[in-house]
């Protein structure tokens, strides 16, 4: 048995994280711009009782040309229109922090927490070509350093405006024709090198107080969230992007192919990179669930991450086989939950109640 239960995240992202996946999933290519083809995954992690799911998003086109997926749905509207018919499962789109302004970041993500009843979460990141740029005219592409600055003034603020409305400030008292405290809601009058925002929100405060927020690990200000997910592709690296930031629960990507067979699964990796030839970024994994559900634990303890952000290679086929054959065996070994202990997402990741920083202002 292992000391520590792991969190588990998965991405639904298309046919699979590889760029071939759609050549040899049984989905039809249209249905990946349907909201029911990610409902399906949602509820295959959900009956497994993982953490999260993600739905990774761009202002561009996915790069490659014709052989792989071009177009996306919306990650955000699409986890919103998913959320109503799902439970327990987290939810976390990714958001492009430029070219988008934190006052609708923090709405839109508040109203995915109301219409998930608290399993909202958003993986924020910065875009940082100039063909995104492009798209909107408005300013040149950020460095790298502007872009990770400004994702974490975005994260500042949607935080602040999450609580510019304390939890009872809406009293809904008809006798009186009042709806709503004024006292109870607050100005954010946040000032930064990037963004004057003087709030409240339009939007009361989200059913987590703080819906969970995320970033990749390779940002020098991943400090301002709550889940930081490395894509480092050795230990080394993973662990120590987790011994820099040890307020928060650190999660390593982790890419894979499984089948029942070690060689099974070493056939399907040769037949989807004869297809098209991809390097993943993270930990990659090919081999069997078993030989999964032994190594995940395993790395955990070697790097001190809280839990694993896994990527199937093609979907439905490597998610089947996490749910229905990974996870039993991370049961089995004490190294994952019999089932969810709560109904919020910062309950399934044990971040605790979020503070607001204005009550009783």
């Amino acid at each position: 048995m292992v000391s520590a239960q792991l969190h588990l995240g998965v991405a639904i992202d298309g046919a699979g994280y590889h760029p071939a996946a759609w050549r040899i999933s049984a989905v039809e290519p249209a249905a990946l711009f349907t909201a029911g083809h990610y409902l399906r995954y949602a509820k295959l992690a959900e009956a497994a009782s993982l953490d999260f799911v993600t739905l990774d998003d761009s202002l561009a086109l996915q790069p490659g040309g014709e052989g792989v997926v071009r177009g996306r749905l919306d990650a955000l509207l699409t986890l919103s229109a998913i959320a109503p018919v799902t439970s327990r499962i987290g939810l976390v789109p990714t958001v492009t922090t430029t070219h988008t302004e934190p006052f609708h970041v923090s709405t839109s993500v508040a109203t995915l927490d109301y219409a998930s009843r608290g399993r909202a979460g958003v993986l924020a990141v910065p875009s940082l070509t100039a063909a995104e740029a492009a798209h909107f005219a408005r300013r040149p592409a950020p460095s790298p350093e502007d872009g990770d600055a400004e994702t974490a003034e975005v994260l500042e603020v949607s935080t602040r405006l999450w609580d510019s409305w304390e939890d009872d400030a809406i009293v809904r008292d008809a006798a009186t024709g009042r709806f709503i405290d004024r006292d109870k809601l607050h100005y954010v009058d946040f000032e930064g090198r990037f963004f004057s925002v003087k709030g409240p929100s339009i939007t009361p405060r989200p059913p987590q107080g703080h819906p969970v927020t995320a970033v990749y690990g390779d940002s020098p200000h991943a400090r301002a969230a709550d889940v930081v997910v490395t894509r480092a592709d050795h230990l080394d690296a993973v662990r120590a992007t987790a011994a820099r930031h040890p307020g928060a629960k650190v999660l390593a990507t982790v890419s894979i192919v499984l089948a029942e067979t070690e060689q099974g699964a070493r056939d399907r990796q040769r037949e989807l990179d004869a297809l098209m030839p991809f390097e993943p970024a993270g930990l990659s994994f090919t081999g069997t669930p078993a030989q999964l559900a032994a190594e995940l634990p395993r790395w955990a303890a070697e790097t001190g991450v809280a839990g694993f952000h896994l990527r199937p290679a093609v979907l439905p086929d490597d998610l089947d086989l996490l749910a229905g054959e990974v996870v039993p065996a991370l049961r089995a070994a004490g190294a994952f939950r019999s089932g969810y202990a709560g109904t919020t997402l910062r309950e399934h990741l044990g971040l605790g109640v979020a503070v607001n920083q204005y009550q009783g202002a």
